[in-house]
């Protein structure tokens, strides 16, 4: 099988391979203070460093999570518990989990705004500007959308957060591992982090907390006053003081090394994953133009390098899945949807009508996927929507 979705999950990386199996000799508890313990704990430290330098941030400000689910969780929720009450501006494209967390908040005496994109489904960060308020209390916008790979404008969304003194929260589940992401230079106060999208093994991530050394409350302090003075969410899981107190439970060590794996062959590898992917996601589709009437969904450069979503005129794409099922993996909009036959609401946010949002297509190559590949995919894609038709 070609596999094309790697925006849904990654192959397993070799090195990351490894890392796991290696890791399997460590079992003692990170918490412990004996040797097998910590030896335990620094192979999480040796990964929470990797991670840090994958995206230019300290060791100190990486908190683990099981997923991009729970780091999401955790900035939305956590901040909202921080303040007992307020606005929160988010975008009508963001993932599952950033939207049933806002939804469930909003049952709960919240408010929260859902701005709209263009087009080419991008925001206009005066959109942002306009809908702040007097009890804004966090900002959350994708860094680059699951469905589109559309790059939204975070550098300028992050500075007006700080003109406002309002704490931003980025989903970047789909950025790291496929650009270069450096929070040094990049404005945002907390950051989604996802092992499974940057060839990591699955159940693991991160949220990445600005300055969170300089934040977290000490031992002597009330929690009421640490939590109101910092940029740290509140913790929504309670336990053990694992994760700096904010994530409780025994760090799953296994998953952690390859994680951190994962991002250190990232960072090594990044300028030419860049490179290949652009490269065969552009000549996929010339390929396709060349044969098939369709159409690109999203900005034609400000977005992923490996992502490409086209409208194929005349097709059902779940029937166009079906047909494929054996040869190619791919997806009809997100992965998060697959199976359910109804239009992305991502690509109506973006004008496209019911018929061509059901009749669009991910394709999301990866590093390890060759010309011949694409060349194959290509071919099969033409012969199989032909047939359909």
């Amino acid at each position: 099988m070609i596999y094309l979705d790697h925006n849904a999950t990654t192959p397993l990386d070799d090195e990351a391979k490894k890392a796991l199996t290696d890791a399997y000799g460590y079992f003692g508890n990170p918490s412990s203070s004996h040797s097998l313990g910590m030896a335990a704990k620094a192979l999480v430290e040796t990964s929470r460093q990797q991670i840090g330098n994958l995206i230019g941030s300290k060791s100190s400000e990486i908190i683990f999570t099981s997923g991009g689910t729970e780091s999401n969780n955790l900035a939305i929720i956590g901040t909202a518990y921080k303040y007992k009450k307020g606005h929160i501006i988010t975008s009508i494209i963001e993932h599952p989990s950033v939207v049933s967390p806002l939804r469930w908040l909003q049952k709960n005496g919240f408010e929260a705004t859902y701005l709209h994109v263009d087009s080419h489904g991008r925001l206009d960060p005066e959109d942002v500007r306009k809908n702040i308020r007097t009890d804004t209390i966090l900002i959350t916008i994708m860094h680059s959308n699951n469905e589109t790979g559309v790059l939204q404008p975070i550098h300028e969304i992050g500075m007006i957060s700080r003109e406002y003194g309002i704490a931003f929260h980025s989903d970047a589940a789909q950025s790291i591992g496929k650009l270069d992401m450096n929070v040094a230079v990049l404005p945002v106060d907390m950051m989604t982090i996802v092992s499974h999208k940057l060839y990591g093994p699955k159940g693991v991530g991160a949220l990445y907390i600005r300055d969170l050394e300089n934040q977290m409350p000490h031992a002597d302090q009330e929690e009421s006053l640490s939590y109101s003075t910092s940029l740290a969410p509140h913790p929504i899981l309670f336990g053990a003081g694992h994760e700096r107190g904010l994530r409780p439970g025994t760090e799953n060590v296994i998953c952690i090394c390859g994680f951190g794996k994962a991002c250190e062959v990232a960072s090594r590898e990044m300028l030419s994953r860049y490179d290949h992917t652009f490269n065969l996601r552009e000549m996929f589709f010339a390929l396709l133009k060349d044969k098939l009437v369709v159409s690109l969904n999203g900005h034609e450069t400000l977005r992923l390098p490996n992502t490409l979503n086209i409208s194929i005129k005349g097709i059902i794409a779940e029937d166009l899945i079906v047909k494929l099922q054996g040869e190619i993996a791919f997806s009809a909009g997100s992965a998060c949807h697959a199976g359910i036959r109804k239009p992305s609401p991502v690509l109506k946010a973006m004008g496209l009508s019911d018929t061509e949002a059901l009749s669009s297509i991910r394709l999301s190559v990866g590093k390890d996927n060759s010309i011949t590949e694409i060349r194959s995919a290509s071919e099969m894609l033409s012969k199989t929507i032909k047939s359909l038709r």
